[in-house]
């Protein structure tokens, strides 16, 4: 790896774990790169900045509902979408925690956890506990009890819904991280009901409300586009959420289901609660390869806290849009991550908004002709861009991912007729990255 003074070069370290290989690209600076000017740079509020009612139509007096989506006004959320507590392999009291937790063995709970992660800033936190760790064990438990388990899922979502209606401004979400590591895959699951599972006790009683099979991502997908329920694919490796045999496999069911891809997280065992540690997982390169696949995906950035931290190991948040006057509620939350209304930052005091030709990131619109891009970077610490990369990729069509621009806000571009996908990776000062939401365009070929 080289580069010159004031230039960035990438460097790549593979790791393995659970027999799953996992690369690791991030940008390494040699000398102090020159800051770029990013024009449209005004700060969209965050939650608590925002007037409770908006107007109804904007300084020209049109309405609202009539201007293109990326004129609209918004008002950011921020909060961590991936996180363990005593359901499951979590909760771990600090400063002793160094790794998970016995299922079910720490006294910290989802209301403890959702206290925390608000006592430290966050506007919302998802416990998305272990689905097959109910039954108290790692492995499956002969004598366990069957609605012990499911009664532990229903109790979590009581915590929830008490904790919000007792807390407004802020949002607990209790769910659930589907799957196994090894030859499989996690996935969250934000809005269920439902305790999803496989595994039965001695008497054959299924620990769970809905059986669904161990590693059948293909009939889960299809139950959960069935039920209306959105998901997350969960810190990506190589080999995993097979479809026949298949790696990354398409499926119209879950490109309907899944939502978000974790882009990156920090250390899931990190016992730090003043937001510094050093241990990060980059998966850009596993979420590319499902946007490749044809998956209709946001980056999300998220800690995955085993210990009694919950969101406070390091300064990445995902954030989210919602229209301005909107509460932040559950089913308002799922509305913008189907919309794909999100960005994943490592740094929880600057925003990235993405748009083009007036359609806001996580859009999907026909194009004819010229397609101008617009940026939006706004920073409450005085941080600067040092790089902008805009890339371009066609869904369905493996490894076709490529820089399209750099260091530009605001450049225009007609693609080639037929389908393309577009995001950007910011850079900052201190080195740490923000990532957009993609667009989806369908380009028309000229008459």
């Amino acid at each position: 790896m080289r580069a010159a003074r004031g230039k960035a070069a990438s460097q790549a370290l593979q790791a393995w774990r659970a027999e799953q290989a996992i690369e690791q690209n991030w940008p390494i600076a040699i000398g102090q790169p020159p800051a770029l000017r990013i024009a449209g740079g005004k700060a969209l509020p965050l939650a608590g900045q925002a007037a409770a009612a908006p107007p109804a139509a904007d300084s020209a007096g049109k309405p609202l509902a009539e201007l293109p989506s990326a004129e609209r006004p918004y008002t950011v959320y921020l909060g961590n979408l991936h996180s363990q507590t005593g359901h499951s392999d979590g909760g771990g009291e600090l400063p002793g925690c160094h790794g998970a937790q016995e299922p079910q063995s720490a006294a910290a709970g989802p209301a403890q956890a959702f206290a925390y992660a608000r006592e430290h800033g966050l506007d919302f936190l998802m416990t998305s506990e272990h689905n097959h760790m109910y039954d108290g064990s790692d492995g499956s438990d002969p004598n366990a009890d069957a609605v012990r388990a499911r009664r532990l899922y229903q109790s979590g979502l009581e915590q929830a819904a008490a904790f919000n209606a007792a807390h407004p401004g802020f949002l607990g979400i209790y769910g659930m991280e589907w799957g196994v590591i090894s030859k499989g895959g996690h996935l969250n699951i934000f809005n269920s009901p439902e305790l999803l599972g496989w595994e039965r006790n001695g008497a054959g009683e299924l620990m769970a409300d809905t059986f669904t099979a161990k590693g059948d991502y293909a009939s889960l997908y299809q139950l959960m586009r069935e039920r209306g329920w959105i998901g997350q694919f969960n810190h990506p490796g190589d080999s995993q959420f097979r479809i026949g045999g298949q790696a990354f496999a398409f499926s119209s069911d879950g490109e309907q289901a899944m939502v978000l891809c974790e882009v990156m997280n920090s250390s899931a065992f990190s016992s730090r609660s003043d937001e510094q540690e050093s241990h990060l997982s980059n998966y850009e390169e596993r979420c590319r390869g499902l946007l490749e696949a044809g998956y209709h995906l946001a980056f999300s950035s998220n800690q995955d806290n085993h210990c009694a931290n919950w969101g406070a190991s390091y300064s990445n948040r995902t954030g989210v849009l919602l229209p301005a006057g909107d509460s932040l509620t559950l089913d308002n939350l799922v509305t913008a991550l189907r919309q794909r209304r999100v960005f994943a930052t490592m740094d929880k005091g600057s925003q990235l908004v993405f748009s083009a030709n007036g359609h806001l990131m996580g859009e999907r619109f026909d194009n004819s002709g010229p397609l101008q891009f617009q940026l939006s970077y706004a920073s409450s610490s005085g941080r600067s861009p040092v790089r902008v990369e805009i890339f371009e990729g066609v869904p369905g069509q493996k490894a076709s991912t490529r820089l399209l621009a750099q260091d530009q806000d605001a450049p225009t571009i007609t693609p080639a007729p037929g389908q393309h996908f577009y995001y950007v990776r910011l850079t900052q000062d201190d080195g740490k990255q923000l990532w957009s939401a993609p667009l989806w365009v369908s380009q028309q070929a000229p008459p």
